[in-house]
């Protein structure tokens, strides 16, 4: 296990990575792993960089998040809205099959080990909200507004 914490716009972040992968990227490291950069944490953190920067929509890395079953199919869903979108809690649960699991996917996406990159803060409430996010509304925000996103209730 790997880990290293940079200083960047949106606060300290913390990448952890397994040999192959990158397992969690953190506004607060809650993981105990030895400090120790690697070739694809030093990747993660560029690419992070470039999307703070506006010069990059889209992550291509390696992931391996931990979760269940159900989390990680919720995490894949919320990988797959565009940058500068938002979908709302209940799509989302509509998008895996489950539409009355809206609570659940709230809970699974606020699971989300790897912030930014899983873009579990392009899902809003149904009214529009920020409504729950693992890395605080105030982070949730800053991210949609650097993605260009009108919402109808901000912070």
């Amino acid at each position: 296990m790997y880990k290293w914490t940079y200083q960047t716009e949106v606060g300290a972040v913390t990448i952890g990575a397994d040999a192959h992968s990158i397992t969690y990227l953190k506004t607060h490291d809650a993981y105990a792993a030895e400090l120790k950069e690697s070739a694809l944490i030093k990747k993660a953190y560029l690419q992070l960089t470039e999307y703070l920067s506006g010069e990059r929509c889209d992550f291509d890395l390696p992931l391996a998040p931990k979760g269940t079953a159900f989390q990680k199919l919720v995490w894949e869903a919320s990988g797959t809205v565009p940058y500068g979108k938002t979908v709302t809690y209940k799509q989302l649960a509509e998008t895996i099959g489950m539409p009355q699991a809206v609570r659940a996917v709230g809970a699974a996406n606020g699971k989300n080990p790897i912030y930014i990159v899983i873009p579990c803060h392009r899902v809003i409430g149904s009214n529009g909200s920020l409504t729950g996010y693992g890395g605080g509304l105030e982070m949730k925000d800053k991210l949609l507004k650097l993605e260009g996103v009108a919402v109808s209730w901000r912070l």
